[in-house]
């Protein structure tokens, strides 16, 4: 049995040092047929970081959907602050998948900023290997110093705390959205690839919550 691997925040111990805050971003609904992207973002200081990782705190995909609530609640009691950012599936279809991610990690950014985190003096951690935020962000934010780190929804505690409040927040908007699209069972399946979610898409057709640009075209096993 694999191990389950913890996250660490010896990152942002180490960004801490130079910098006063650390902001982690987590995307989760990207290769979702229906509903939004969500990025979350959870800001950090030295004074959170010496309390520690919370007890389970793990990539959302690690963490059963059970437990997530109550995990995504000590979290957010652990971070400074934290935000979501949405960008719609018109979005996607409009700006292509990394555009409305951009758009969505700007929008999270945007929510911390209006919370009073000073965002240009953070240091913002990226899960992924391509910076989607920059350019984005830059006209209402200014220059970020953006890092992209490799599997860092799994080993890096602050984007982990992004990912599971995004994972959280949005799973609780696909189960709210499933009522009167009972075919697609979005209470399950949160607008991914399922049997049942592209069986009910060849039935019924798209919805005005698909993203029409993808979701038709035939792609095995994505859920």
């Amino acid at each position: 049995m694999t191990p389950v691997v913890e996250p660490s925040l010896d990152l942002e111990n180490r960004l801490l040092e130079s910098a006063p805050l650390v902001i982690g971003l987590d995307e989760v609904g990207r290769g979702a047929l229906a509903g939004p992207v969500t990025v979350g973002a959870a800001a950090i200081d030295a004074a959170a970081a010496a309390d520690g990782v919370p007890d389970g705190l793990r990539d959302s995909k690690l963490v059963t959907e059970k437990r997530r609530p109550a995990v995504a609640e000590r979290t957010a009691a652990w971070v400074r602050s934290s935000a979501l950012g949405w960008a719609t599936p018109g979005e996607v279809d409009e700006v292509g998948i990394l555009g409305a991610l951009g758009l969505a990690a700007a929008r999270a950014l945007a929510g911390l900023a209006a919370s009073g985190i000073d965002v240009g003096s953070a240091v913002v951690l990226l899960d992924g290997d391509r910076d989607y935020v920059s350019s984005v962000a830059r006209a209402e934010l200014g220059r970020l110093d953006v890092r992209t780190v490799v599997k860092g929804d799994r080993d890096r505690a602050s984007i982990s705390a992004a990912s599971i409040a995004a994972k959280v927040e949005r799973d609780a908007l696909m189960a709210a959205l499933a009522p009167g699209f009972e075919p697609y069972a979005w209470e399950r399946n949160k607008g991914y690839a399922s049997p049942a979610h592209r069986a009910a898409i060849a039935d019924h057709g798209l919805t005005i919550h698909h993203r029409r640009s993808w979701a038709i075209a035939p792609a095995d096993g994505l859920f």
